[in-house]
């Protein structure tokens, strides 16, 4: 069932937040080892977030309720809904407050999360008119006009933040397109340059979010693509809960792929999934609307054919292995057992009963915690989705604490839950290319040219007269050069120079390279030993005549050779429209550096 009446800003202000007593983290949480479990997730932590499991918070504008509660809390989020570029008519139409409210989470140590929630604010409807809105030229230009100063101010923030996008918004175009990512969007018709290279169609429309934080280069923007559980048709969570999982993520995912949550044309992804358990508490179901079926069953045995945690981690995981992305979940319920089940309007215990945070927090252990780890799950954010629900400021629990505050507390003070390893997939990259580091030519990959650097370099380009068109633009690589510093054949190689930019992706390219249909493309990459670099990705792009098809080839780069060439072999679709558009090297970082990579030798 989809998650309605999200809050607008009215709503949201109307929360209530409370003040209680400095924190107690005397309750104890123990590990017990599961630290280790988390081994089994697909994909890497973004660059610039903690490596570890963390937990956030709702708060609004001028909150201070987490600063002052004692607990380190990693994550605070809200809302910006249509009219937040210009605080809804009370400032300039440059997005200044939405640059506010990240600074000010920043002044308290917390990451600032955005749940960018505007489509449904735009003239012409609500959810059930979200596509058509989306084929509104107009409308479009607008909207993603709004988006790009988003942009603009976040890379002006310039450390990490989170935007979520369009809850439940993704389900609704999946829905209302008849599952068709082709279907028609407004996306180059809006006349906005960013988005030129894009076709009209619901794919671009998605895309047209990486494409704008690519243009404006808030490369520190992780982007999150919200995972309705009900897109499919049938709602996994709640209602056609004996299914089988597989199938339905199967069909999300294929019409999901080419909005940007696989490899496209813009040489970016989504960087996270994004869930919502919940919108409301259990309880507010059963006793408000007469719903007893939003419950989950905790126990540890439940089956996953049943309405359970077990089913809905099982979800998480099959979803993780599936896009190898991480997972977010938010606006988890705050309440507890020891609520009143009645309207939230201040009073101590007062909102209505749920078993999340005691699910996750409740049993002095971190076991449950490990087991949403394991399956993805890098960020627990917790708040309402609506007025009367249960909220941090009043959730008093049986020993007279608040229960969110002081069991957060226990578990950050216990050590919280690192993470496994940035990338713990077992080594093999996403689009299932080569990874056992031996080159496919058969030649040397510990330093050493296959020739013994006694020939010159057999590569097409292989930079022994100059950069042979290759370039680059961004803020992440400050320019490449060529060099006599290294070489892996020859006497010289591309440099790729990182100046201590922001952390993120770029490319280094060339357009138009000769390379034909079925080709398998070598590239000789050098990674410095103690980089700030989590991976680079060798790629081939096709033009519009290929439908604008990217294909690389991922690599981690604690799977590559540091101080030595590592090969990386990118083979070109049998079918692909010849001449390609690019070629090229995608590098990403994960903290600001000062540094050369080095290419070369790029052959076929």
């Amino acid at each position: 069932m989809r998650s309605t009446a999200r809050l607008i800003p009215a709503a949201i202000a109307a929360l209530a937040i409370f003040a209680c007593a400095p924190s107690d983290p005397g309750v104890p949480v123990s590990n017990d080892g599961a630290a280790d479990l988390t081994a089994a997730a697909a994909g890497s932590i973004p660059p610039g977030l903690p490596q570890r499991l963390t937990v956030g918070l709702f708060e609004d504008t001028g909150g201070t309720w987490m600063k002052s509660s004692g607990v380190p809390w990693d994550v605070r989020y809200r809302y910006f809904v249509k009219g937040w570029v210009n605080n809804w008519g009370y400032g300039a139409y440059d997005g200044s407050w939405g640059l506010g409210y990240l600074r000010e989470c920043d002044a308290s140590g917390f990451i600032p999360a955005v749940q960018y929630y505007q489509m449904n604010g735009e003239a012409g409807g609500a959810e059930g008119q979200f596509l058509a809105k989306a084929q509104n030229a107009t409308t479009m230009k607008g909207y993603f006009g709004d988006f790009k100063i988003l942009m603009q101010r976040a890379r002006d923030f310039g450390k990490p933040v989170y935007v979520l996008l369009e809850a439940d918004g993704f389900g609704f175009l999946e829905q209302q397109s008849g599952n068709n990512p082709n279907a028609y969007a407004a996306v180059a018709a809006t006349g906005m340059p960013e988005l030129a290279g894009l076709p009209d169609t619901v794919a671009g429309w998605g895309m047209a979010f990486l494409a704008i934080r690519q243009a404006v280069g808030a490369s520190n923007v992780i982007l999150g693509v919200h995972i309705s559980a009900w897109a499919s048709g049938k709602d996994i969570a709640y209602g056609s809960v004996s299914d089988p999982l597989g199938p339905e993520v199967d069909k999300v995912y294929a019409f999901l792929a080419p909005l940007g949550l696989a490899s496209n044309q813009t040489g970016a992804t989504f960087d996270v999934l994004v869930g919502d358990p919940l919108d409301r508490d259990s309880g507010y179901y059963q006793v408000a609307l007469n719903d007893p079926n939003r419950w989950w069953d905790p126990s540890d045995g439940a089956s996953i054919s049943s309405r359970s945690f077990n089913r809905y981690a099982e979800w998480l995981r099959s979803w993780n292995a599936k896009a190898a992305k991480r997972w977010v979940l938010w606006q988890i319920p705050l309440g507890n057992s020891n609520h009143l089940d009645v309207c939230n309007s201040g009073g101590a215990r007062q909102g209505y009963k749920d078993n999340r945070a005691e699910y996750f927090f409740g049993s002095g252990t971190t076991d449950h915690l490990a087991r949403f780890a394991q399956d993805g799950v890098i960020a627990l954010l917790f708040g309402a989705g609506a007025g009367c629900q249960s909220s941090y400021g009043n959730d008093i629990y049986t020993d007279g604490r608040s229960f969110i505050q002081s069991r957060v507390g226990a578990f950050y003070s216990g050590g919280g839950l690192p993470d496994g390893g940035i990338v713990t997939d077992g080594g093999t990259p996403p689009d299932g290319g080569s990874d056992a580091g031996t080159p496919v030519d058969g030649g040397s990959d510990g330093g050493t040219p296959a020739d013994g650097g006694t020939v010159a370099d057999p590569g097409e380009y292989n930079f022994e007269s100059g950069t042979q068109g290759w370039s680059t633009s961004g803020r992440v690589i400050s320019g490449v050069v060529r060099s006599t510093a290294r070489a892996w054949a020859g006497t010289s190689s591309l440099a790729v120079n990182f100046g201590g930019g922001p952390s993120g992706s770029q490319t280094v390219r060339v357009g138009n390279p000769p390379v034909p249909a079925g080709a398998t493309v070598t590239f000789r990459v050098w990674i410095p030993a103690g980089s700030a670099l989590s991976s680079v990705q060798p790629y081939v792009l096709q033009g519009a005549a290929g439908g604008w098809t990217w294909t690389g080839n991922w690599r981690a780069v604690s799977s590559l050779t540091a101080g030595g060439w590592n090969a990386i072999p990118v083979t070109v679709p049998a079918g692909a429209a010849t001449p390609l558009y690019e070629l090229g090297v995608q590098f990403t970082t994960q903290a600001r550096w000062s540094g050369t990579a080095y290419v070369d030798s790029v052959r076929w």
